[in-house]
């Protein structure tokens, strides 16, 4: 399912990073501040379990998370879209998934992967910066259910309908977040309107 956050502030801040004259430190700070106003809608539902708390007056029954959060950006580009999202979860644990773009057959690639083996006891946040041919995300998603996990829902700042539509036939099972859907995919490949290259612009390269 699709889930397109609608805010006044993130709009102000994709409309800041889209503009090609922002440079790679503004951008970087918009991405990080979207990734955090992102963040409470895409953790709105994780279930939770009741536990007693002292406060300085009482003993009440609070509530904690049930499973601990575990954030997977996909290389280059999701580490720039993890500081935010650590900013507002800092107890979260961090797998990194390397997964890169052929520039010729556009099919995903993966040259780094070091995962966990305790899935079940982790509710699993997938962060790339862009969905545009789905293809980097379906591999990502491939990989994490192969290794064991369950839980799992996809962050991203701007999607295609193209995009979307692959990712949702092959995993329909795992919620999309996305601060943007865009008009459609370029013959090359790039979201349109988009914002250009995510990586290169994230580490001005």
């Amino acid at each position: 399912m699709l889930h397109v956050i609608d805010h006044p502030l993130i709009h102000q801040e994709l409309s800041m990073a889209r503009a090609p004259k922002t440079s790679s430190c503004d951008f970087r700070a918009a991405v990080r501040r979207i990734a955090c106003l992102m963040t409470p809608r895409v953790c709105e539902n994780l279930p939770t379990i009741p536990q007693e708390v002292e406060t300085p007056l009482e003993t009440m029954i609070g509530k904690i998370l049930l499973r601990k959060i575990t954030l997977v950006p996909i290389l280059r580009a999701g580490l720039g879209f993890l500081d935010g999202f650590l900013d507002l979860i800092p107890h979260a644990s961090v797998v990194h998934l390397g997964i890169k773009r052929n520039e010729i057959t556009l099919a995903a690639e993966t040259y780094y992967a070091k995962l966990p083996h305790d899935w079940d006891q982790r509710e699993v946040v997938v962060l790339d910066p862009m969905l545009a041919t789905g293809g980097s995300a379906i591999s990502a998603i491939d990989q994490l259910k192969k290794a064991g996990a369950k839980n799992i829902r996809f962050a991203c700042l701007v999607a295609a309908p193209e995009g979307v539509r692959a990712f949702e036939a092959q995993h329909p099972d795992v919620p999309i977040y996305t601060a943007a859907l865009d008009r459609c995919l370029s013959q090359s490949g790039y979201i349109l309107p988009g914002l250009g290259d995510a990586g290169d612009r994230l580490f001005d390269t």
